[in-house]
């Protein structure tokens, strides 16, 4: 399974949006160099006020293209960065790997996938009605995340647009995402 990164962002100050950039520079155990999210504890503010201690399984967030053009076809005008995350991808189906997967993107960097992102007001307040968009129920009543995965680097490298990302399952028993 595999796709490619269309944009990559980063932002060193709090904000929901991230500004695109020609490239992000991954960090092992840290994740964008840069990023306000990056370090080894959790760097989310709600996650902060929790628990300062905790792990950070947010250091890097991807978010699948396609998303934008689903959300388009409603009237809404969403493009890479503008929901926070780090990494854009095309192709690959993030929201369908397991906990545990491997992304190697690129010629060094390689991610591990931690989780679904939780959707958050703030979706609502960068255009309103959007977060029903990204959040909704399947066939059997379970809901669905659709903003994107969060991801812990594990091998740092430069990831820029147009690099390819692969993705290899995890052996054994898999588990679906949950949110982190």
């Amino acid at each position: 399974m595999s796709g490619t990164v269309t944009a990559v962002s980063s932002n060193g100050e709090y904000s929901f949006t991230k500004p695109n950039r020609d490239s992000v520079t991954l960090l092992a155990g840290l994740g964008v160099e840069g990023d306000i999210h990056a370090g080894v504890t959790v760097k989310h503010r709600s996650r902060v006020a929790h628990d300062p201690t905790q792990p950070n399984l947010r250091q890097v967030h991807l978010i699948h293209e396609e998303l934008f053009a689903e959300v388009g076809a409603e009237g809404f005008t969403v493009t890479p960065g503008d929901l926070g995350e780090n990494i854009t991808t095309r192709g690959i189906d993030l929201l369908g790997l397991p906990v545990g997967t491997l992304l190697h993107i690129g010629d060094e960097a390689v991610l591990e996938v931690t989780g679904l992102r939780n959707p958050c007001r703030q979706i609502d307040a960068f255009q309103g009605g959007l977060l029903k968009q990204v959040v909704g129920r399947d066939a059997a009543g379970n809901l669905v995340r659709k903003t994107g995965i969060m991801s812990v680097v594990r091998e740092g490298g430069v990831v820029r647009p147009g690099d390819t990302v692969k993705a290899v399952l995890p052996d054994g028993p898999r588990r679906p995402l949950e949110k982190v």
